[in-house]
């Protein structure tokens, strides 16, 4: 990979390495992450723009002593590199290969496991609060973004973490250029002077001396030193905001100087109480296609090194994102009620289109899932028609607003459930096979899944219409590439629909189940083997009338789902057939068990997990032949 990286076994090989052959390594880390997320995809842009801080995190501090824990951990990259998984990089993001984000069962040098935002302080302070009450002396560091800082839970640490005052290390990895420029050169002053050893003992003794004054005066004058301190700081830099949270505040600092990064991190390194670093780093430094377009390359899939052109899947068919983001535009020009909300991913979710022609109707609210769940009962409550797009793994988050604020009051919010079912690369934490589980029991809520691109665009129009809360969920990744229709159809609710009959068994399949089951319907058929299939449509409320009429004329049905079996479709299925009391029905479900499921590609994970055509026909054949 390079001459220095080949000889970095772990942190403890950076020691002795002066400044000028860390900026050598800097250049070699970074052409092994673009190299490699060239060929396998990646969070490149986050990765390249902390590789300074990561070299000098390690060379400072003791890891895995020392605990350094990265908030959503798509910037870390760097870390592994140099601890040890080196010669397993390669296989980053792929079935059995090493995490796209730190996990403790993969290195002692990942203190946390992560992969969600905003978690960094609130754990890093766990942690801090679990070695004090241990008499250990570690150090601990949280390294989050400032876009992780849009989210509450870290606010909620940091309110925490000050009050406590634990010897705490937050770093703010900040990459706002406009901040770089407004703080220029006096922020670098700033720094220096309170980071030394001696201002910072100083301002300690002066602050202890005049607390112990037995008089007004005394306490009249530490009043009046902190006012003007935090005056003249409060001019140049946004210490105030987190000073008043409790922590000493340090910085702005370049985040892409070396000597720097260490002469700030070994003065830090000697305080005792909560402090936090300030620090500006410019995203997809080093790779001018990732500089130009952070966005992009934030997660971006394999592309050209050389061009930067991300390299475009098989199939020509449109994403059910791209699908969705139109549909809302039409929806939005027939009515005028019907807003579009999103918590930080306008791109990812298919909303950007939405966002330029209706910038009024659009609402990005930060990584605050939780409030954006609320905010949207808000908007319903006074009629609106809020979409609330966001992935499946992110609206776990909101779980008990979208309880309290939106099923409570029977709200009209449209949840767009976005990466229903397996992502892929990103693995545990972001696979979407819960939110049939998880929003199935709710009541008041109607629940939905197309089999393709044009079933979802009537589901959307049968949303808005819809007088009460209402989620359809759709996978990753391309469509069908069949006609869509040019007129919405709104689709009965709690009515499926009969896509082939057949004598031995019922199939009822729903979501991104469907096509595979009718595949899978056609392989038994050779056998001679006949199916019904059913296209569920809906999870909540469920078809009962075509369900109990199909356990009448056969004595084995199946579901196919792409969610976990504990609490999904298929226990919905056994829980309707009990509730009308249908006895001598043997029900096989097909969906996820009851485990994480590890990263991979789509097709690798459902092939492994027998949710694809030919582990659909399979389980129905070893079940028949029973």
């Amino acid at each position: 990979m390079g001459k220095l990286l080949d000889k970095i076994e772990s942190p403890a090989d950076l020691k002795g390495l002066p400044v000028k052959e860390l900026n050598l390594l800097a250049a070699e880390l970074r052409e092994a992450i673009i190299a490699i997320c060239a060929t396998n995809g990646g969070h490149l842009a986050p990765s390249l723009g902390v590789v300074e801080l990561t070299l000098a995190l390690h060379k400072v501090f003791n890891s895995p002593v020392d605990k350094i824990v990265w908030d959503v951990g798509h910037q870390a990259y760097a870390h592994k590199l140099l601890t040890g998984r080196r010669d397993r990089f390669g296989t980053l993001r792929t079935m059995g290969g090493i995490s796209g984000f730190p996990k403790r069962a993969e290195s002692p040098h990942d203190a946390y496991d992560v992969g969600h935002s905003s978690t960094s302080i609130s754990a890093a302070l766990g942690l801090a609060t679990a070695r004090d009450l241990s008499g250990n002396h570690n150090k601990v560091i949280a390294v989050i973004g400032d876009g992780s800082m849009t989210g509450g839970l870290a606010f909620e640490g940091l309110n925490q973490a000050g009050h406590l005052n634990k010897d705490l290390i937050v770093i703010l990895n900040d990459n706002e250029m406009s901040i770089a420029e407004n703080v220029g050169a006096i922020s670098n002053f700033l720094s220096r002077t309170i980071t030394s050893d001696f201002v910072h003992k100083i301002k300690k003794d002066v602050e202890s001396f005049l607390e112990g004054l037995d008089n007004r005066l005394g306490h009249g004058v530490l009043k009046v030193a902190k006012r003007a301190e935090e005056s003249l700081k409060g001019l140049f830099t946004p210490g105030m905001l987190f000073e008043a949270f409790g922590f000493e505040y340090v910085g702005p600092i370049d985040g892409h100087n070396i000597e720097q990064l260490l002469e700030t991190l070994e003065n830090v390194k000697r305080f005792d109480d909560a402090v936090l670093i300030h620090v500006l780093t410019t995203k997809g430094k080093g790779y001018q296609p990732a500089e130009t377009n952070p966005s992009l390359f934030h997660g971006v899939g394999p592309f050209d090194r050389a061009t930067g052109k991300v390299l475009k899947g098989k199939g020509g068919a449109a994403s059910y994102t791209a699908v969705f983001g139109e549909v809302m535009k039409r929806l939005a020009e027939e009515d005028d009620r019907v807003v579009a909300i999103t918590a930080a991913m306008p791109d990812g979710t298919g909303l950007a289109g939405f966002a330029s022609e209706f910038p009024q109707r659009f609402f990005d609210v930060g990584i605050a899932e939780q409030h954006g769940v609320t905010f949207a009962a808000g908007l319903a409550a006074d009629g609106f028609k809020p979409v609330f797009a966001i992935y499946s793994s992110f609206l776990q988050r909101a779980y008990d607003e979208v309880f309290h604020d939106v099923c409570l009051q029977n709200l009209p919010v449209t949840f767009a459930i976005d990466r229903a079912g397996v992502v892929g690369s990103d693995g545990p934490t972001h696979h979407g096979v819960f939110d049939l589980s998880y929003l199935r029991h709710l009541p008041n809520m109607t629940l939905m899944a197309p089999k393709d691109e044009n079933e979802l665009q009537h589901m959307l129009w049968t949303a808005i219409a819809h007088d009460g809360p209402i989620a359809v969920r759709y996978p990753r990744g391309n469509g069908y590439g069949v006609p869509l229709d040019q007129t919405f159809q709104a689709l009965p609710i709690g009515k499926g629909e009969i896509l082939r009959e057949g004598r031995d068994a019922a199939l009822l399949a729903v979501g991104t189940m469907v096509y595979p089951a009718l595949e899978a319907a056609k392989v038994l058929a050779v056998e001679g083997i006949e199916l019904t299939v059913v296209n569920a449509r809906f999870i909540k409320p469920l078809d009962r009338e075509l369900i109990v009429s199909l356990a009448g004329k056969s004595a084995i049905l199946f579901t196919a789902e792409e969610n976990v079996l504990q609490g999904g479709f298929g226990t919905a299925v056994l829980e309707l057939l009990e509730e009308e009391g249908v006895d001598g029905i043997a029900v096989t479900r097909i969906g996820y068990p009851d485990s994480y499921v590890e990263q991979g590609e789509q097709p690798e994970l459902r092939a492994m997990y027998g949710l694809d055509a030919k582990g659909i026909a399979e389980t129905i054949r070893k079940v028949l032949k029973k």
